[in-house]
């Protein structure tokens, strides 16, 4: 494919290891399986690849070395990172990426046995990338990216007779009970991609129930965002749950492709949720669930105030009782937005086992686990050769615009034309970018220290030759 990836992360011994036998790595070509189960579908190549890290100040370094079930890292250059802001011990920013095969069920053959072979001609295929930032801890990014592909493949493999026809048949099996039912399929306006698009939304919610399930059993806890692009039969999926971002960079265009779910963004769906005629117990009378512009205070009691509330886009007045002394639902502006005065996110995997410090109130009630999916037509688009789309975390968003980071592509993609490596390297430019250095646009003292992962995924080919089936 092509594709860039920069990160700092951590090498998983297991499919889902203690986070505390985490070591760090650094990634150079995938091959086969990268960091998945055995036997898994999840297959690919990407040349040049690229991990890197830095240990904050103080710190001792970690061991690297290559990658489980995987070839020996290209030499690379060791790049500057922070660790999670010392926040955390590890990193937990996860990633994966490969070659995505969809087989039509048959009955009798033995899963394991059908994916012994790399993908035949006969199946559609595709190709995944993803990236999860993880908190709490990284056991939940490590599961996601141990989990969610198979959850697609599987929620794809469902679908995919439908995917194959010109327009999606009312029943999977051909048959047509009412002779119409290809108008009533017409006139709802279904299309190939509604499936692709259902098939992600179904494959995130299965893959936050398995992370739920297995930090139970394992008696851990975390969560993670989940940024996922999917190329399909000539159209690029982009499905979003959390903060990370994903942008489409053109040699004269820079387009958003996804939405990052916040406390703030999603305040009133949040403040519905314990409205008067939904579920106000979730908030056990320690919260008021409407929102100021600062924090009342008793000198604010009887006092006409700003306020707004589920149903508002705009702002009102009310005068202040004493219930709205309490702590706010969502507190705080921006990054610093806060739900619950915990979580800085409103959508993700995981967090089942969160709760908000010295009390039994559970976050997961209001978290989604459901991604916006943004499509991306490949053949209408005619992506030129620099086009590419860069996914990142957030710690890359926090320091640097999409118009910032859009100029440092098409900069960097005009003077290295004729490097084989540009799109990996310019991945790691950005991450270095983070830091002020390579001509970077951000303030001294504005760094970021959050982890932070990249991959710049090249569009020239992508629409062509719509995937084989």
């Amino acid at each position: 494919s092509g594709a860039g990836l920069a990160s700092r992360r951590n090498a998983p011994t297991a499919p889902f290891p203690c986070p505390r036998a985490l070591g760090c790595r650094a990634l150079g070509a995938l091959s086969g399986q990268a960091c998945l189960p055995r036997g898994d579908q999840l297959v690919g190549r990407f040349d040049g690849t690229q991990a890197a890290h830095r240990l904050p100040p103080g710190r001792r370094g970690g061991r690297e070395g290559p990658a489980p079930s995987a070839q020996k890292p290209t030499p690379s250059g060791f790049q500057k990172r922070i660790i999670n802001a010392e926040k955390s011990e590890f990193n937990e920013d996860q990633a994966a990426c490969g070659k995505l095969c969809i087989r039509r069920c048959e009955f009798g053959v033995e899963e394991d046995q059908e994916w012994l072979t790399l993908c035949s001609e006969e199946f559609l295929t595709g190709h995944y990338w993803a990236l999860f930032d993880g908190h709490g801890g990284p056991a939940a990014a490590i599961l996601a990216a141990n989990t969610l592909h198979s959850c697609l493949r599987r929620q794809l493999e469902a679908v995919v007779e439908g995917m194959v026809a010109t327009q999606p048949p009312m029943h999977l099996s051909g048959r047509c009970v009412c002779p119409s039912d290809p108008q009533f399929v017409e006139e709802k306006g279904i299309r190939t991609e509604d499936l692709v698009i259902g098939a992600l939304e179904s494959a995130f919610q299965e893959c936050d129930e398995v992370i739920g399930r297995e930090l139970e059993a394992s008696g851990q806890v975390g969560g993670c965002t989940a940024l996922v692009a999917v190329s399909l039969k000539g159209k690029l999926y982009v499905a979003n749950a959390g903060d990370s971002r994903a942008i489409l960079v053109r040699r004269d265009e820079v387009r958003p492709l996804s939405s990052e779910f916040t406390p703030e963004t999603e305040r009133q769906r949040i403040q519905q949720l314990v409205g008067a005629l939904s579920y106000p117990e979730l908030l056990a009378g320690e919260f008021t669930r409407l929102e100021f512009p600062r924090r009342l205070k008793g000198d604010d009691l009887g006092q006409k105030v700003l306020f707004r509330d589920h149903h508002m886009s705009g702002w009102s007045y009310k005068c202040v009782e004493k219930s709205d002394l309490k702590y706010p639902l969502i507190h705080g502006q921006g990054r610093q937005a806060r739900l619950l005065g915990t979580l800085a996110v409103s959508r993700g995997l995981g967090d089942h086992q969160l709760r908000v410090l010295d009390t039994n109130i559970q976050l997961k009630p209001f978290l989604l686990s459901v991604p916006q999916v943004t499509v991306l037509d490949m053949d209408q688009l005619e992506p030129q050769e620099e086009d590419v789309v860069v996914m990142a975390t957030d710690g890359l968003w926090d320091v640097l615009s999409n118009e910032q980071v859009a100029r440092l592509v098409q900069s960097f993609l005009l003077g290295n034309r004729e490097d084989p490596h540009r799109f990996s390297e310019l991945a790691k430019m950005l991450i270095r970018s983070t830091q002020g250095t390579d001509d970077s646009p951000i303030q001294e003292g504005q760094v970021s220290y959050d982890d932070v992962s990249v991959f710049v995924i090249p569009l020239h080919h992508q629409g062509q030759g719509h995937s084989s089936h």
